[in-house]
């Protein structure tokens, strides 16, 4: 088994093989608990609608209770939902049992501090060094005890504060697709207390269809359904219900830079927007950037991973963050994206101001990106290969602020990513192929 458990959201794996077997399962709930230290945690679990949820469950339960912890679970909730109760209850840690947008055969644990943020690299490395000191073990024949909690009304409760009536939107037609997951029986019952006509779609969870062609990575269906039946507009959650999607009247995707930027001019329009900043990964589009901009607004960019730009936001004091896939985080709100809160977001946004989604969403350009591979043998300072490098710098002058390149090794091949964003789809798609051919050129690299 590799030393790394965690992963950038928790830990994820194929349910049923290391580290998503009971014994490992049940080693990392004992060292969740035995790395923190201090008295015996309160712990809250919560998950998505996998098969395997329930035995993981159970595995981690038996593992915490056996360090001492004292476990609840809410059972299905979305996971912003365990993060907002962890916080709000007296809990010292949530867990969420999910593999987010993975097929069924996947799962995961996500792990929240008692402040209901998301662990730190720090603190997931010391689990890791606790999970593989085998000088101890979790007791055979350690036992669990859950005790049951029904916490949505909290949960809801909360999410009202973001919109609590529909107001001119009222009665306004929405597609809304749970993908089957975590969100399938609150998501429509909240959207339709607060006063919209809703038309749900994946709301069947069987433990094997979450996921399964709709949510937020099958756009088509819920486009389809919009089109079909001519809503107002269509949100799509994922499966455990931390991100949202949209689909404007005319059956377009509206994606999370998007929703970043309608959001952020209006929370600056009301004062609401500390530092005149939001913080993207540097996957957001170079769109995102620019329009930003010209209002006067700031893009803090970080490494891929919501849990990043939550550092971030936290560290320089900012409201609003989040990445292209739709995680969007509301510090007001929840240090962690919130589907649902995301939601009601946008549609607070088109009541204020009275203006649709396509017309919001039409305030970003996003600009041509072009993304090339290459398979190298080793993962080498390119900045170091004068080819290279010299090639770097003369794509870098020619976007001159009118673009932006971004290289970087994948994490789990021997590949560089180069991707180029710029105004001309088949300038920058030249530009690609020129450090491509460096590479291949000074490292012995092969393009995929």
């Amino acid at each position: 088994m590799s030393q790394r458990l965690f992963g950038t959201d928790g830990i994820r794996g194929h349910a049923g093989t290391p580290p998503l077997d009971p014994a490992t399962v049940a080693r990392v709930g004992a060292a969740l608990v035995r790395a923190r230290g201090g008295a015996p945690p309160r712990v809250l679990i919560g998950r998505d609608s996998r098969e395997s949820g329930s035995w993981i469950e159970e595995a981690l339960a038996r593992g915490l209770a056996s360090a001492g912890a004292s476990v609840s679970s809410v059972g299905l909730m979305p996971t912003p939902g365990v993060a907002y109760l962890t916080r709000t209850r007296g809990f010292d840690l949530g867990i969420v049992i999910s593999a987010s947008h993975n097929p069924f055969e996947d799962n995961g644990i996500k792990v929240f501090s008692g402040a209901g943020e998301k662990y730190t690299e720090t603190l997931e490395r010391a689990v890791e060094a606790m999970v593989f000191d085998r000088s101890w073990e979790v007791p055979p024949d350690a036992g669990s005890h859950l005790e049951r909690l029904d916490l949505a009304a909290p949960y809801l409760a909360h999410l009202e504060e973001i919109l609590s009536d529909a107001g001119p939107l009222r009665g306004a037609r929405l597609s809304v697709d749970c993908a089957n997951g975590a969100t399938a029986t609150l998501g429509p019952a909240l959207l339709a207390a607060i006063g919209f006509e809703v038309q749900a779609i994946g709301v069947a969870p069987n433990g094997r269809n979450i996921n399964l062609r709709c949510g937020s990575t099958a756009m088509d269906l819920l486009a389809a359904h919009v089109t079909t039946h001519g809503t107002r507009l269509g949100v799509a959650f994922d499966g455990d219900g931390d991100r949202a999607l949209f689909v404007d009247h005319r059956g377009r995707v509206v994606d999370g830079d998007a929703v970043l930027l309608l959001c952020a001019l209006q929370l600056k329009a009301e004062g609401r927007l500390p530092g005149d900043a939001v913080v993207a990964t540097v996957m957001s589009n170079i769109g995102l950037e620019l329009a930003l901009k010209a209002h006067g607004i700031t893009l803090v960019r970080t490494a891929v991973g919501d849990k990043y730009v939550m550092e971030e936001m936290l560290k320089r004091g900012l409201a609003l963050g989040g990445e292209q896939s739709g995680h969007v985080i509301f510090a007001e709100h929840l240090f962690t994206g919130d589907g649902l809160a995301t939601a009601l977001q946008v549609l607070r946004v088109m009541a204020r101001t009275g203006r649709e989604l396509d017309d919001l969403a039409g305030q970003l350009t996003s600009y041509p990106q072009v993304l090339v591979n290459v398979r190298v043998k080793q993962k080498a300072d390119y900045h170091a290969v004068s080819g290279v490098a010299e090639t770097i710098r003369q794509v870098e002058s020619r976007l001159a602020g009118q673009g932006r390149l971004l290289i970087r090794y994948s994490g789990t091949e021997p590949l560089l990513r180069i991707m180029i964003e710029g105004r001309d789809q088949a300038e920058i798609q030249h530009w690609a192929d020129e450090i491509a051919q460096s590479v291949c050129r000074g490292m012995d690299g092969v393009r995929s």
